[in-house]
């Protein structure tokens, strides 16, 4: 058995094709231990570290930082057996630098061209399967290159042998010179839009002892003005100097192309299926959260919470859940023939990241006491901000909450992800006038946005789903006692 054992790139789950070597770990010469992190690789969901499925010493690196691999595909090199001494040339070639020559299995796979001179084998005059020439029935052997039969109105060529009679070229009359004014422009047609032309005759300009800048010698608003605020010599036309060459540009050395890859390709991808596939409605409810924001404070001098991070995102998380027991229908998938409904509520929360927009759900989110949600909600944030987000942290969610008031946005119209019914859109949480018993006064007052889908949620169900999260976000003390 060879000691050198090609560690391939493994599918991360979820149907990963390809992955991008983030960062090396280890690199040649390095000796590795079972499950060791050997490499960083960022796929269409998140950032990984994969480990080492042998012990050893790493013999090469098939792949830099930066590129991108297929699933399958070698990325490294392990000598398993490091003591038993140096390794035959036959087994392995020395890498000349950090980035090896590709393994013999590779390079098998290289076609390479004919040398010249050479027919290419299974070609007519080349060797055939089983060593003998491949001819056509009736021919023998051949390596000239074949010949058409000439077609109707192609034109014979001329005898290599037969040198042809040099003949002496007609004399061409010139042409005649264009005419030029005095000004030194060519006389024809002045080349002007008709609002340059309109404001050279508010100007008093005769457009044609000028000379244009624009393409083709066109004559632009800017030679016009700039005629118009020269001072005319005593005598001889209005001579307008050439504009100075400092045109700016609007080409590639202005623009920046960015490759859509790992987290922004997956995103893209989901984001149109969704769009094109499932019909949205989107509803807005705007609610007083005053009581809401007091109940936070009073939870936050708890002793037990005094460690707890406590956002009102947490009451939003809470306020879903429990309309999500109202109202089980909307934690559903459409599956083209049949509406799966979810007994379980794998809660995502959408964080923005700086590898783009990730969604990790916190699974069976409606079975955690509320103190044990506002610890989960606390680590997923904390997990996707670093990068560390696994892919089973961020498959099987069945319901999405999006924050975008922590940018300061009253609310939106967010885009339901792949598979699930409904996403809600939370907004800031501002200081507004609002009508409180009978009188105007400054209330908390946020904005919320449900996106769902229309081909199992109707309107009527989706609003008492918003409803029943907006009473709770109103007096959460009064929710909690009618409705558990």
């Amino acid at each position: 058995m060879s000691r050198i054992k090609e560690f391939n790139l493994p599918d991360l789950g979820e149907g990963l094709t390809e992955g991008e070597i983030l960062a090396w770990l280890v690199k040649v010469g390095d000796d590795i231990e079972l499950n060791q992190p050997i490499v960083e690789v960022e796929t269409a969901k998140a950032a990984v570290e994969i480990p080492a499925k042998w012990a050893g010493r790493v013999q090469a690196i098939f792949h830099p930082e930066g590129s991108t691999v297929e699933v399958g595909v070698p990325i490294i090199a392990i000598d398993t057996d490091p003591g038993a001494g140096p390794i035959e040339e036959s087994t392995t070639a020395t890498p000349a630098s950090d980035l090896p020559a590709p393994s013999a299995a590779s390079l098998a796979a290289v076609e390479v061209a004919p040398a010249e001179g050479m027919v290419e084998p299974g070609l007519i005059g080349g060797v055939a399967p089983g060593g003998r020439t491949a001819v056509l029935v009736g021919y023998g052997p051949r390596n000239a290159p074949a010949k058409r039969r000439p077609r109707k109105g192609d034109v014979p060529a001329a005898p290599p042998a037969q040198a042809a009679t040099p003949v002496a070229p007609a004399p061409v009359a010139p042409a005649p010179a264009p005419a030029v004014n005095g000004n030194g422009r060519v006389s024809g047609p002045v080349l002007a839009k008709p609002p340059v032309r309109k404001l050279a005759k508010d100007l008093g300009i005769d457009l044609a002892t000028l000379t244009g800048s624009g393409p083709l010698g066109s004559i632009t608003r800017e030679d016009v003005q700039r005629a118009a605020s020269a001072t005319p010599a005593a005598a001889g036309p209005l001579t307008v100097a050439a504009p100075a060459a400092s045109v700016a540009s609007f080409g590639a050395d202005r623009e920046q192309r960015i490759p859509v890859k790992g987290v922004r390709k997956l995103t893209a991808e989901n984001m149109a299926r969704s769009a094109f596939t499932a019909p949205h409605v989107t509803e807005f409810l705007t609610v007083d959260v005053t009581r809401a924001m007091k109940a936070l404070d009073r939870l936050r001098d708890r002793r037990e919470w005094r460690d707890v991070r406590v956002s009102p995102l947490l009451l939003v998380a809470k306020a879903v859940l429990l309309a999500v027991d109202r109202h089980p229908m909307v934690n559903s998938t459409w599956a083209g023939d049949e509406i799966v409904v979810k007994e379980y509520v794998n809660l995502g929360i959408a964080a923005a990241t700086e590898r783009g927009l990730i969604v990790p759900n916190i699974k069976d989110a409606g079975r955690l006491s509320l103190r044990e949600l506002a610890d989960a909600m606390t680590e997923l944030v904390q997990t996707a901000k670093s990068g560390r987000t696994s892919p089973s942290d961020m498959s099987g969610g069945t319901l999405t909450i999006t924050n975008v008031g922590v940018f300061g946005v009253d609310t939106g119209t967010p885009i339901l992800p792949p598979g699930e019914s409904a996403i809600l859109a939370f907004g800031a949480v501002r200081e507004q006038p609002w009508v409180h018993k009978g009188k105007v006064k400054p209330r908390l007052v946020t904005t919320l946005g449900l996106s769902f889908d229309h081909r199992i949620i109707d309107g009527e169900l989706g609003s008492k789903f918003l409803r029943d999260i907006g009473d709770f976000l109103a007096d959460p003390e009064a929710a909690l006692l009618a409705w558990t």
